[in-house]
């Protein structure tokens, strides 16, 4: 698995985080987008046109969130942005004030707009995550925070039970753990999923499918409802009405190192060792393997490279080949996506593993 910070330091940077970011409700009328240096920042005005708050420069995942609010696609968005700022200024600044008035949740971090968000969004922010599973994984003996990370858009935890492990293959040993994630910006909801660490590698997997999802729960609540163009939005807290999440939450952490759980998953493992890939044209069945997963023609190389390097020609070694690669690519989101999609090949329908190891004229 990626590498990234310790415990100490997430717990360090979550609090500091907590204290320097602001949220704001603002009406579509106030936004303004202006061009400085080359480069956009979003304002909110009053009626008189002075400053409501400090202008902020937009991170990406703002950008692709006005985007879609405005319907401007995103791609003449993104031509916009970096050929002609202005003209993209034009057009945001033309809809802003042509589309009915909303009010929007503008998230904000050290001076960066980070979000453009629905009234609707509600709040579960990293600190009540970590605050909520970190004593559960706290009364498990022995275990290991694997790699943790926040990035702009999520937190990772990924965490390992080193008490519980068995060998795939004799001398393939795996141990069990739970991968924890979270966005603060609209990307994805609160998740819980089991995760499995491959010593002989290094590798992690992230086992996402309907049955191995312990706990999802979406950014979603009852719209903000006011008449004030602008105004900070007070820090959010978990109610008693919230108890229910906390449970859930905590019990899909314990669910997720399960020993039945890893067991199956095990199982899983064992049985894509038995799937052998069709070495007649192996470039072309990574490459379509790769295609059915959303992974790139780049990234399939790479992956192609690791899956000689190990030399495990089934469908089992294709998967730890794209849990391999995931340690190689610089985005931690990435190697995180990864690790997902190596969980699902080696988890793809027997039918899809067909049709994919078939080379024109020999079959599988």
């Amino acid at each position: 698995m990626k590498s990234g910070r310790t415990i100490q330091a997430m717990a360090a940077e979550i609090r500091r985080q907590g204290e320097a970011k602001a949220d704001y409700m603002v009406d579509t009328r106030c936004l303004r987008m202006e061009i400085w240096d080359n480069q956009p920042f979003l304002l909110a005005l009053n009626e008189s046109g002075h400053d409501l708050m400090e202008p902020m420069d937009i991170q990406a995942t703002a950008h692709r969130q006005i985007s879609t609010y405005l319907d401007i696609p995103i791609k003449y968005y993104e031509k916009m942005r970096q050929n002609d700022p202005e003209l993209l200024a034009y057009n945001v600044n033309r809809w802003l004030q042509r589309i009915d008035p909303a009010q929007r949740m503008l998230r904000t971090l050290d001076g960066h707009a980070r979000a453009f968000l629905s009234s609707r969004y509600r709040r579960i922010d990293n600190y009540d995550v970590a605050g909520i599973v970190t004593p559960v994984v706290g009364e498990m003996p022995d275990i290991q925070f694997g790699s943790c990370e926040l990035t702009e858009d999520y937190m990772y935890l990924k965490v390992v039970n080193p008490r519980l492990q068995d060998e795939v293959r004799p001398g393939d040993v795996v141990q069990a753990g739970v991968s924890i994630s979270n966005s603060e910006t609209g990307r994805g909801a609160v998740s819980v999923c089991p995760f499995v660490y491959r010593l002989v590698c290094t590798n992690g997997m992230t086992a996402t499918d309907s049955t191995a999802s312990k706990m999802r729960r979406t950014h979603s609540g009852p719209r903000i409802l006011t008449n004030r163009r602008f105004f900070v939005c007070a820090a959010e807290v978990l109610t008693d009405s919230d108890q229910d999440f906390v449970h859930n939450l905590q019990a899909a952490v314990r669910e997720a190192m399960d020993e039945a759980r890893f067991v199956q998953l095990l199982n899983q493992m064992r049985e894509s060792t038995q799937l052998a890939l069709n070495m007649d044209n192996l470039e072309e069945v990574v490459k379509r393997a790769a295609a059915c997963v959303h992974i790139t023609e780049a990234e399939s190389v790479g992956i192609l490279r690791h899956l000689h390097t190990d030399g495990d020609y089934t469908l089992y070694g294709l998967a730890n080949a794209v849990t391999r690669y995931s340690q190689d690519v610089e985005s931690y989101d990435r190697a995180s996506k990864l690790e997902e999609i190596g969980y699902t090949v080696m988890t793809m329908a027997p039918e899809l593993f067909r049709r994919i190891n078939q080379v024109t004229g020999i079959a599988a």
